[in-house]
């Protein structure tokens, strides 16, 4: 129980260390010269929606539900989102490293990946339950 407990508090964790360098990485790109002129000249309401979901919104929730969901749903939850944000995050990242491959975008692409991959892995080995046996009459 209090193992559970302890792998819950880490998953929600990195859960939110994954937000906080996705924020990071946006806010330091913002700084470069000329981008936010590049942005305003591409972002549609439906692009930062597309954006608000993966970086924002799933790594809040998932780390709530970390914390509140019982364990099977919590391991499976945990499992399935952090390969479905990896594997996204895989791909933005090749995008960002292969039109402008700054030392940035190197570290920030791999910092991003990392925390959702060792989410999944951590869920994947999530404790088995002991069987909890009844007392004999």
């Amino acid at each position: 129980m209090v193992e559970n407990l302890a792998l819950k508090i880490k998953l929600a964790v990195l859960w939110l260390i994954g937000e906080g360098t996705a924020l990071a990485y946006m806010i330091l790109m913002l700084m470069q010269p000329g981008i936010i002129e590049q942005i305003m000249a591409e972002v549609t309401p439906e692009l930062l929606l597309i954006y608000a979901i993966p970086y924002f919104l799933a790594p809040l929730a998932m780390a709530f539900l970390s914390l509140t969901l019982k364990d099977k749903a919590n391991r499976w939850s945990n499992i399935i989102v952090g390969i479905v944000l990896t594997g996204l995050h895989i791909l933005d990242s090749v995008a960002a490293v292969t039109a402008n491959p700054t030392a940035l975008d190197i570290l920030m692409s791999l910092s991003i990946i990392v925390a959702p991959a060792l989410i999944a892995w951590y869920a994947w080995k999530w404790p088995k339950e002991e069987a909890v046996t009844k007392p004999k009459k």
